[in-house]
């Protein structure tokens, strides 16, 4: 797992020092290594720093070469399937000189072209020059794990980087993006294509971009693409598929040469990857887990029967109020883009890595792709919502409580409507006064926002997996757990995202994968001779901090014209924790402080 970062600067005016700079304003994710090409003619620069995690010799190193040096290569990533390919590879008469899935990536390009990311399982972002055909290729996983942004114009060329802050190193005074704040207390995290950053964005998941050099002419392709098709209509063969592919994803998701473990909650998620590793780990199993002061959130009971259960080295570590405040300056350093949330994710990726682990499994996906959130029971009322008339929404707005405010989303025709009523942060209205932006405005950032909804949804709960899929955890999830664990140089893998588990999840009829009142019933029932019955047969907790009493304390160095009254609703009861954190974010993260500090 590594940084990368590239420039195409078609004015010559960028300096090596400027790409080394980009480069290592992203050590933090890198700190086993770092490299650079240049080429020896055109103003073109690739760079990237290593995590080592497989083959941790020098032959791992990137950028990586072909035999003939035509061929370069930066990688952030692992390639869950690289050894099958690999063998493949070696039967058409590749000859490798690693052990690294780096090389199985370089040498599947150069004998598959752009179809080999077709046969990529994993997660990656990458970026390959190809001397041949003078052109550099950017592509990303299936499910957007990793990420990748670019910007690419006449102006500035090509420029891209694993994060956004390689961007504001290379040029401090990059123009930022009017719209992301809007953008942000809306949805309460950066929607793609959004960024902080004007005419700087992702790529899009399962995608690759290629660019002629040095012309810039470009052309992009679609490499995976899912469909919800109801093939598996019988529960009894859903069942076995999923006994089939999930301990198969965890098995490879454990292949590394550097120590690895698995977070440890107590809920449904964590606990199955926890015991379907077991068999493969042995007594090597590592386990951790986050517990706090406060009784309600303390989840260590489940974690024991999980532990006690597959003899794991669990290690539980307490986060208090002092040591959220020491490291709030920290916290704020490593959001990479705003966010609502990453502060857990930031304390478990703290302990992992001082717990001795380099990569750690996750069990990011499990909600979305098998109805684990209440958006799911709510799906139907959802689409009754989506068909009243458009003034009846707007309405809404003047209804006393913020609940309710929301409905005003269905005013708009966009497809986020309906999951910005269940997780919006602030109303159209609310975020127009906030910002100062007119609500046609919002509505054109509403529809902005890409979901590229695939044919063949009929159920409306396969419409909120959709959603949930693509905004919630795309967008939240994946981004704070990528940044706040390459913080720590810590590796967070999500088997739950396997591309084969993806695709059974999304080929099993809605009728059998989802029950009226039990979120993630056919999981559950896959593996309930593994699963105690007392983890599963409880009510749902979440990963939730104390942060309703933490956030008392939280101020705003330089408060803006609306601070005031934003604190003392959520002072007095009226606003929720994450919508006051939100604000404070939109506002200017590096101005949030304790009180008194």
């Amino acid at each position: 797992m590594c940084r990368i970062s590239g420039i195409f600067d078609n004015t010559g005016s960028i300096r090596l020092e400027q790409v080394e700079a980009m480069r290592d304003a992203m050590r933090r994710g890198g700190p086993d290594g770092a490299g650079r090409y240049s080429h020896e003619s055109l103003p073109l620069h690739l760079a990237h720093r290593r995590l080592a995690l497989i083959d941790l010799t020098e032959t791992g190193q990137q950028p990586m070469y072909s035999t003939d040096k035509k061929t370069v290569l930066v990688y952030n990533g692992e390639l869950y399937n690289y050894q099958e390919l690999k063998i493949q590879l070696q039967s058409l008469g590749c000859n490798f000189n690693s052990h690294s899935d780096t090389e199985v990536v370089l040498q599947a390009y150069q004998q598959w072209g752009l179809s080999c990311f077709e046969r990529f399982n994993g997660m990656f972002a990458l970026a390959i020059w190809d001397e041949h055909l003078q052109k550099i290729t950017l592509a990303r996983d299936h499910a957007g794990i990793k990420p990748l942004y670019f910007h690419l114009s006449e102006k500035k060329g090509l420029v891209f980087a694993s994060e956004i802050r390689a961007f504001k190193q290379l040029d401090p005074h990059w123009p930022e993006n009017n719209d992301w704040q809007a953008a942000f207390m809306l949805f309460g995290h950066l929607p793609e294509p959004y960024t902080t950053l004007q005419d700087v964005v992702p790529l899009e998941k399962g995608t690759w971009l290629q660019i002629e050099v040095p012309s810039l002419q470009y052309k992009t392709g679609v490499h995976t693409q899912f469909s919800f098709r109801p093939d598996i209509t019988q529960s009894a063969e859903a069942l076995t598929h999923l006994r089939e592919v999930l301990p198969k994803a965890v098995k490879k998701h454990l292949i590394s040469d550097a120590p690895n473990g698995l977070f440890l909650s107590g809920g449904i998620d964590s606990s199955l990857l926890t015991l379907l590793a077991q068999p493969y780990i042995g007594q090597n199993l590592k386990t951790l887990s986050i517990t706090f002061e406060d009784a309600t959130l303390n989840e260590a009971p489940y974690q024991k029967i999980i532990a006690d259960k597959t003899g794991a080295h669990h290690e539980s570590f307490l986060v208090t109020e002092q040591e959220f405040k020491e490291h709030l300056p920290e916290i704020i350093e490593a959001m990479d883009q705003p966010s609502t949330d990453g502060i857990n994710s930031y304390f478990i990726s703290y302990y992992a890595r001082n717990y001795g682990l380099t990569a750690v499994l996750s069990g990011i996906g499990a909600d979305e792709l098998f109805g684990g959130y209440p958006s799911f029971t709510r799906a139907n009322h959802v689409a009754k919502l989506r068909k009243i008339p458009a003034f009846l929404p707007g309405l809404a707005e003047y209804l006393p409580s913020d609940k309710f405010k929301k409905l005003s989303f269905f005013a708009s025709k966009a497809e986020v409507a309906g999951y910005l009523f269940n997780r919006g942060a602030f109303s159209l209205a609310q975020t127009a006064a906030l910002t100062g932006k007119p609500k046609a405005d919002l509505l054109t950032i509403l529809e902005g926002v890409r979901l590229h909804k695939p044919k063949g949804i009929k159920d409306n709960r396969d419409t909120a997996s959709w959603m949930e899929t693509n905004l919630y955890m795309q967008n939240q999830l994946l981004k704070d757990s990528d940044y706040m664990s390459m913080w720590h140089s810590l590796e967070i893998r999500v088997p739950f995202l396997d591309k084969e588990v993806m695709n059974v999840a999304f080929s099993i009829d809605p009728s059998i994968k989802y029950h009226p009142t039990i979120g993630k019933y056919l999981l559950i029932e896959a593996f309930k001779d593994l699963l105690p019955d007392a983890i599963w047969n409880r009510k749902k907790m979440g990963f939730t901090f104390p942060f309703y009493q933490w956030m008392h304390s939280i101020q705003a160095q330089h408060p803006t014209p609306h601070y005031t009254h934003i604190r003392n609703q959520y002072l007095s009861g009226k606003l929720h924790w994450s919508r006051y954190w939100n604000f404070l974010i939109s506002q200017d993260a590096r101005t949030i402080c304790y009180a008194n500090s």
